[in-house]
């Protein structure tokens, strides 16, 4: 019904139910994004309580647990893609983060406390193994790059809502709003169609004439429906028709080039989750608690400061819609990359040796910019760009496990390394890892932006294609 409804408002051949798909597509990233930032106000609030027995080391599981669930339900979710649809699978993400919060609002125990962030686990790996699959697959070329980064902004305005939130809102108060998100999500992503692909995949070649017909808001019986249906089948028909996950491993093992891109998109995954970004939003207010101890005349109390820090992360994301189809993937990933180092690397030696109140306010936002505008948005628009149909979903799903291990050993040991070594220490070691990915990505990451798979692999398989890459069709 709601279908129908929408494509009666939309004005014919226009992208519109693209682009409201792909909103509702992203609201478990949303939801995702609310869970990161909940524990930068909520932990110390937690910790303050008496009656609570949170440590800090209850908080670092809390923060750390969530990853650790992951890396084995990007697997499960993997399967689920492949074998029961992208649309059902982003459903059960919505259910599991329902249930985290439903679990939180029920007991503030420890055990439930972990217990729902173990949870959150499930819905943040599948969300983020289906969305960028189901964004793919259901855009055009010419869009594919903004709505692709809709996945971070989304994470990112999450962050920011529940900043604001925890800085001014009470603590139950906080947990029936992020509530309604998934919950709102259950109830209208219902009407909502699969991807023309997986239609196709299991045979549904009517289905898939409709879902397109509905997405470029188009009657079905139109030739350009037609076309885009049949580009589809030749996509589909030029793969491998095995989906066994061991036949895809198998495929990324033994092609060069395949395995080439693999590599590329696993060392950009290194580069997006160990820039330190993802540990400063989980322990921002601690960060600011730390940095303005000793100063005076800060106006700002640390989780005032988070909130600012939200709102640049939420500018970044937008920037980065803008800037991914104009500058290209490539350009935009390097300089993020190089610009955040330098900013981590400032507020290292600001943490060792001390300096203006305001510093790390400064280098706080502009990393958490950077990372907002390319570090994070770019690799998961590359991922996808990269592979083909049959690959995307075992490509992600090891990405996605390699990503959540990375995540969970971050956050498990920031604070006892903060402890031990010092806050510079690590700010160091971020600013590192940004300055040798910026190398990597100049030398060895293509551009993706409007080439197709055979034109990518030229370059990456080191064989010199005849002619400058042309665009590819715009095609779903």
């Amino acid at each position: 019904m709601l279908q129908y409804m929408v494509k009666k408002c939309c004005s014919e051949g226009t992208k519109l139910n693209q682009i409201l798909i792909s909103a509702l597509v992203v609201l478990p990233i949303f939801s995702y994004g609310t869970a990161v930032g909940w524990l930068s106000p909520m932990g110390p609030k937690l910790m303050a309580d008496k009656n609570l027995n949170v440590s800090a080391e209850v908080v670092s599981w809390m923060a750390s647990v969530v990853y650790l669930v992951g890396i084995p339900a990007v697997f499960i979710f993997g399967y689920i893609v492949d074998n029961y649809g992208r649309k059902k699978a982003l459903m059960l993400t919505s259910f599991f983060m329902t249930l985290c919060w439903g679990l939180k609002l029920y007991s503030t125990s420890t055990w439930a406390l972990i217990t729902a962030r173990a949870i959150m686990g499930l819905g943040v790996s599948g969300s983020y193994v289906v969305t960028p699959l189901y964004i793919k697959e259901i855009s055009e070329d010419s869009i594919r790059g903004t709505l692709g980064s809709l996945v971070v902004l989304s994470q990112n305005l999450g962050n920011l809502v529940v900043y604001v939130m925890g800085a001014y809102l009470d603590y139950y108060l906080v947990l029936w709003i992020c509530l309604a998100v998934p919950l709102l999500h259950l109830l209208v992503f219902t009407s909502m169609p699969e991807t023309p692909s997986y239609l196709l995949k299991i045979g549904k070649t009517e289905e898939a004439r409709e879902a397109l017909a509905w997405l470029l808001c188009r009657e079905k019986t139109e030739a350009v429906v037609e076309n885009h249906l049949q580009l589809l089948v030749q996509e589909k028909q030029q793969e491998n028709k095995s989906g066994c996950f061991k036949d895809a491993v198998k495929t990324l093992v033994s092609d060069r080039s395949t395995f080439r891109a693999f590599r590329i998109v696993v060392f950009i995954t290194l580069a997006r989750e160990l820039c330190g970004c993802l540990a400063v939003l989980h322990f921002a207010s601690k960060i600011f608690d730390e940095a303005s101890a000793g100063h005076t005349g800060w106006v700002l109390t640390p989780n005032q400061q988070a909130a600012v820090l939200g709102v640049v992360q939420f500018v970044g994301s937008c920037t980065a819609s803008t800037l991914v189809e104009r500058t290209g993937r490539k350009p935009l990933l390097a300089v993020t990359c190089l610009v955040s180092g330098a900013a981590m690397c400032l507020l290292g030696a600001w943490f060792a040796y001390g300096g203006g109140g305001w510093l790390p306010v400064a280098a706080l936002c502009l990393c958490i910019y950077c990372d907002a505008a390319g570090i994070q948005p770019v690799p998961f628009v590359i991922l996808t760009e990269m592979f083909s149909f049959q690959l995307r979903g075992t490509v992600t799903s090891l990405v996605m496990a390699f990503a959540c291990a990375l995540v969970s050993m971050e956050l498990r040991f920031f604070h006892p390394l903060a402890s031990l070594a010092g806050m510079y220490t690590i700010f160091w070691i971020f600013s590192g890892v940004c300055f040798m990915s910026t190398v990597y990505i100049v030398i060895y990451v293509p551009e993706t932006r409007m080439r197709t798979l055979e034109d990518i692999y030229a370059e990456i398989g080191g064989i010199k294609h005849p002619k400058d890459c042309e665009p590819d069709v715009t095609r779903l």
